[in-house]
Parts: structure tokens; C-alpha cells; sequence
């Protein structure tokens, strides 16, 4: 094996994996319904044509690269070529509309872009009028192409087979970029969720991406036999370091789904050993989990919540390995048989070895439901400028309130206002074009400011997340203020798809709700409630009742913790619409935009704190074609009864 000194880019882990795993599978893509696979052998030789293929086309030494589209392994050779070219790529978000794929293509001055399919084709041209500097357009689904103005557009297929049919004039230059490629070239240049302005281009070196893979695979022992569902936006830090850090460091393969609306099946027929999805994702499987449960006969249901109650009380303690009793064992064995078993298959998750979840907090509840199925699920914090890791769970110290010890090679410190600061090899270069901003986040040492408030617990070392920063405050009477911990614990229930909460320097919190339309709507069918639109289930008297109950369970469980206990919400509202991207709501990721909605519904909230019953309101909608409507409504308003403190119990007591 050459030494780990020498592996300094990913073309060279590229290059070991041919030698080590040449025959292992590298990538699988579902297509039509079948999945082709490709060894490391087949996927370098392709990576390579593709490589000589773009010098053909003229790319030049530090370009960027736009790579637009959902996950295929013809865009992830399509980066590993640009790196090889000594080029950077620059994955995109491929539900991002055109406005705002027309920001990145112009800030980072792409040269090329290397589309999916016709749709992200059409987006490009349509903002080539503003942005001049692109020069070639490369797609790989060639459906609905034909007729398009082919002088500066190709078929990768096309740029492949030149790349093959030419290698004779290119494969010196080719090598020679190779080998100028070091521990400080850039690897990947990333854009930000953007939650609070424009999006920043975070670049990463070789050495941010290939320390990070290594340390990382080494926590967990990744190793070649694993498998991985590659189903994550391609522009997100995290599915770069999974499908292609990790991928490489530990030669791995990638498993790209057929398409968004099949990946709960390829999910099943691929079951990853290693598995990575945010808390929505977790959140939506549990969901359509007790839809099914609510519409089983009486035994199944008997069975489901009699076994549940064992795995609740014991699975995390076998899933760690502490002592259980012989009882509770057999039980739980029993559970696995007839229920847990089948579960985790219908899933997809009867062989995970490894699971993480981040992004955001997930609701303990969530976190405890797959933990104790037997699901090695953890949690760990990061960011697009720590490379992701900056703190895990290790094996045995999983908890659903903290979110681990520092990752191998991080350094974390807390500074004195709460704010969580760390560094470490995959600490970011800097932000494109942006010294001021790299200034502020990154100090002369290396720290970098996470914009997170949390604090290390004595004795065990591990980090808890309050909030960001920004975003915790204080109530009007001193208490502390922190919407994402009641926002999490309100998102457990499968009706509530989102929840925004209020209260920053008021005498009370108050809340949006956003119904989870499958799930009411499948309530709804079964109660007999007639409905036309999202709008109009939502406000539906008997979905105001339900969601109040959850919002007052949420409260008695908000108000048993003494630090947060003055979180509890006293009004709410169902929210018209859903908060949508496209409309500013919420990032790509799927992140809230508290400043952008706090703006755009202050009527709303004004109308909560005024104490009325309801409040009329028109909301500008963007549709998927991009043209602009409007939403009227009458919306209620709603108080919801709030629990005594663990302070008041206690002296009632």
C-alpha cells in the first residue's frame, strides 16, 4: 500500500482503490428499474476518459466546475475528472431555481457546467443572458436534447468518447496536472445554506476533505465492504464527505437511486451498512410508520405497542452491550421476530452498522424510537466550513440530549458568551471572494466561530447544543429563550411537519404550526373529514383540536426542565401554506429562515401577542413554474394551556 503521505488528493485514492479493490463494486445506479454497477477498475477508466474528454474541451487549470442534478455517478466522475484536471467543482443545488442558481454560476465565474438532465439545461440558458463567462454546457441525460443549440453544448457520452478517442494528445498534460495536485489544492468549493444572506463559497482543500475521511472512517471502521445510499443533495457538505471523501478513503461503494420518489424502495433493496440522513428524513419514516400502525387490525396493533413498550425500556441497553436481564432479553428477542425485525426490513435498515443523524437536533423521542429497534443511529455536529465533523458519539455513549466528544483531530473550546468555537485539519480555507467574512469566522489561530451556543457536561465530556446563538435569548422576565428545543420535541408528533417558535424578549412564546399533510390527511380519512386543500385541513376545527393537545403535551414536557420550563407556548396558529424554499421560507437543506419569516408573517404575530381570536393575511407564493401568486386567508388563533414549572411542583409539593 503507498504511503498515507502520498495519498494527497482524491485522484490518488482514486488511483490506490484500482489497486486494492480494482474488482469490489465502486458505484451502483438504479435506471428503468434495474441497477448497473460499476468496479473501481470500470469507474477510473470512465473518470479517466472524462478527465481528457474536458481538456479536449479546453478546461484549464483552476476553473470551476457547476455540477447540477441529483445523485449519478457520472456527476461524481465528473468531479473527480475536473479535480484531475486541476479544476474546481462546484456542486449546485438541483431544486434551486433559476434566480438563484444565476448568484453561484456568477459568483464563483463558472467556465463549465455539467447538467443532469434537460430541466437544469433549460435553467442554465435561461440565465446565460446575465452571465456571460460560461462557455460550455455538458448534460448526461440526453432525453428532450436534440434539438438544442449544440455549438457550446455537449453529451458527456460525447465528451467521454473524445476523451477515449483522443487520449493520445492529452494523456501527458493529464498526468502532469495530476501530479501538481498537493495536500493545499483546493478539493470542492461549497455554498452555504445561506440561512441569513447570500450564500458563501466554502472552499476546501485535499487536506480539509482527506483528514476529515480518514479520522472519520477510522472512528467508525469504515472499510470497503460497506454501502452507502447516495441520496443527499450533491451540493451539501455532508453527501460530498459520505459519497466522496469516505468513498474514497475506505473504497466503499455508492449506491445512487433512481429518482426522489423511489428511494424508499432502492433504500430497501440496496440496505446500507452506513447510513446518514437528517432528522427530517428520520422524522418522515416514523411518520408513515404510525400511519400504517393507525390503519392495522387490532392484533397487529396489540403487537406493535405491546413489543415497542419492551424495546423502549431495553433495546438501548442491549443495543450498547450493558447488562439487561435473561426476561427482558428473550422479550425483546421475541419483539425482534415479530416486530422489530420486520420493521427495520421495511425500512431498509436490517444492516446498518453505522447511522448518523445532524443537520439539526432531532427529537429525543425520534432518536430513542430507532435506537431502540436495535438501529445504531448517533448524532454528530458540523458544518460545511469544519468539513462536518466536529464532534460524534462514540459506541456506547450514545445519548439523544448531546451530540458527542470532539472528533478525532478537533479541537473544541467554549467561549465565555456560550458560543462554540473549534479547529482541526478540516477546518475551511476561506470563503471565496469574501476575505472580510473569512476574517470574522476564522481568528489568526485557526478557531472558527460555529455561531452555536452549547456547553461541555461535566463528567462525561460531551457537548450539548442549546441553539444558535443568535437565535437564544431571554423572555422578558429573564428566562431563557430557545425555539429549536420545543420546535424538535413538536416534531415528533407525525401530524407537525415544521413548527416556528416565538417569545425573544416577550412575556410569553407563541408558535406556527405547518401540518404534515400525508399524515392529517390520512387522520382525516379515517375520521370522515371532507377536505379540498391543504389550506383548508388546516384550519379545520378537529386538526386545531388535535395539534392543541400536542402543543400541551409538549408544554407539561417543556416545563419539567427547570432551565427552559419559560418555553412553554400559550398561543398558536396553523399555518395557510407550507414554509417552502422557493418562496425564502426555508433553505435547500430545509432549514428555517426565522428572520425572513418573523418578517414576512408579522402581521400574523403581531395578531398572537394582541390576544386576538383570528387575523385575515394575503402571502405571496412562488409556483413551480416559477410564476408568482397569492394566498388569502382567515386564519384562528388558539391558546394552549400551559403547565407549572418543576420549581412550582416542588414547592406545591
Amino acid at each position: 500500500m503507498v504511503a498515507n503521505e502520498a495519498l494527497n488528493s482524491i485522484p490518488a485514492l482514486l488511483a490506490r482503490n484500482v489497486r486494492l479493490h480494482g474488482d469490489l463494486p465502486a458505484y451502483r445506479e438504479k435506471e428503468f428499474g434495474i441497477w448497473q454497477s460499476w468496479t473501481w477498475k470500470e469507474a477510473a477508466a470512465e473518470i479517466r476518459a472524462t478527465a481528457l474528454g474536458f481538456l479536449a474541451l479546453g478546461l484549464e487549470r483552476g476553473d470551476h466546475v457547476a455540477i447540477i442534478g441529483r445523485n449519478r455517478p457520472a456527476l461524481y466522475w465528473s468531479m473527480v475528472a475536473a479535480q484531475m484536471c486541476g479544476a474546481i467543482p462546484v456542486p449546485l443545488y438541483q431544486d434551486a431555481v433559476a434566480e438563484e442558481m444565476a448568484y453561484v454560476l456568477d459568483h464563483c465565474g463558472a467556465r463549465f457546467v455539467v447538467c443532469g438532465d434537460q430541466e437544469q439545461v433549460d435553467k442554465v440558458i435561461e440565465v446565460q443572458d446575465r452571465i456571460h463567462h460560461i462557455e460550455q454546457v455538458v448534460y448526461v441525460d440526453k432525453r428532450g436534447m436534440r434539438k438544442y443549440d449544440h455549438t457550446h453544448m455537449n453529451a458527456l457520452a460525447d465528451v467521454v468518447a473524445e476523451g477515449k478517442a483522443g487520449h493520445y494528445r492529452f494523456d501527458a498534460e493529464l498526468e502532469k496536472r495530476i501530479a501538481e495536485l498537493d495536500y493545499d489544492s483546493t478539493c470542492v468549493m461549497l455554498y452555504t445554506s445561506g440561512t441569513t444572506g447570500k450564500p458563501k463559497g466554502v472552499v476546501l482543500s485535499n487536506r480539509n476533505i482527506i483528514e476529515t475521511s480518514k479520522n472519520s472512517c477510522e472512528f467508525d471502521r469504515l472499510k470497503a465492504g460497506d454501502e452507502v445510499l447516495a441520496y443527499l443533495p450533491m451540493a451539501w457538505v455532508g453527501d460530498f464527505i459520505f459519497s466522496m471523501g469516505q468513498a474514497m478513503w475506505a473504497g466503499f461503494c455508492v449506491n445512487c437511486p433512481e429518482s426522489a420518489t423511489t428511494m424508499m424502495t432502492d433504500l430497501r433493496e440496496i440496505g446500507p451498512t452506513y447510513f446518514f440522513a437528517p432528522p427530517r428524513v428520520f422524522e418522515g419514516q416514523l411518520t408513515n410508520v404510525m400511519i400504517r400502525m393507525e390503519d392495522a387490525g387490532r392484533f397487529k396493533k396489540w403487537l406493535f405497542h405491546r413489543y415497542m413498550a419492551v424495546a423502549r425500556r431495553v433495546g438501548p441497553a442491549i443495543l450498547d452491550g450493558t447488562q439487561v436481564s435473561a426476561g427482558d432479553r428473550f422479550a425483546y428477542a421475541l419483539g425482534n421476530l415479530f416486530v422489530y425485525g420486520p420493521l427495520k426490513n421495511s425500512l431498509g435498515f436490517s444492516r446498518i452498522r453505522v447511522g448518523y443523524t445532524a443537520g439539526e437536533a432531532i427529537g429525543p423521542e425520534i432518536f430513542d424510537f430507532y435506537r431502540s429497534l436495535g438501529i445504531n443511529l448517533k448524532q454528530l455536529y458540523g458544518q460545511t466550513e469544519a468539513s462536518v465533523f466536529i464532534t460524534q458519539q462514540p459506541d456506547g455513549q450514545v445519548r439523544s440530549d448531546t451530540v458527542g466528544v470532539p472528533s478525532p483531530g478537533v479541537e473544541v473550546r467554549i467561549a465565555e458568551s456560550g458560543e462554540v468555537f473549534y479547529r482541526s485539519p478540516g477546518t475551511f480555507v476561506e470563503y471565496f471572494k469574501n476575505p472580510e467574512s473569512t476574517a470574522s469566522t476564522k481568528d489568526a489561530e485557526g478557531w472558527v466561530a460555529t455561531g452555536d451556543a452549547g456547553f461541555f457536561e461535566e463528567g462525561t465530556g460531551h457537548l450539548r447544543i442549546i441553539d444558535r446563538a443568535k437565535d437564544v435569548g431571554k423572555m422578558a422576565d429573564g428566562r431563557l429563550f430557545a425555539p429549536k428545543y420545543v420546535e424538535n420535541k413538536l416534531k415528533f408528533y407525525p401530524s407537525i411537519l415544521e413548527a416556528v417558535v416565538f417569545g425573544n424578549g416577550r412575556t410569553m412564546c407563541t408558535a406556527f404550526i405547518n401540518i404534515d399533510l400525508t399524515a392529517v390527511g390520512n387522520w382525516a380519512e379515517r375520521n370522515n373529514i371532507a377536505y379540498s386543500s391543504y389550506q383548508e385541513l388546516a384550519g379545520h376545527p378537529q386538526v386545531y383540536q388535535m395539534i392543541k393537545a400536542h402543543v400541551e403535551e409538549v408544554n407539561r414536557s417543556v416545563a419539567a426542565d427547570p432551565m427552559l420550563s419559560g418555553c412553554q407556548i400559550h398561543r398558536f396558529l396553523i399555518l395557510h401554506k407550507e414554509l417552502d424554499a422557493d418562496d425564502g421560507e426555508m433553505t435547500r437543506t430545509r432549514k428555517v429562515r426565522r428572520r425572513v419569516i418573523e418578517e414576512k408573517f408579522a402581521d400574523l404575530i403581531d395578531a398572537l401577542y394582541a390576544g386576538k381570536d383570528s387575523v385575515y393575511t394575503e402571502t405571496e407564493v412562488t409556483y413551480e413554474d416559477g410564476r408568482k401568486g397569492s394566498i388569502k386567508a382567515t386564519l384562528r388563533l388558539e391558546d394552549a394551556a400551559v403547565a407549572g414549572g418543576a420549581a412550582e411542583r416542588m414547592a406545591a409539593e
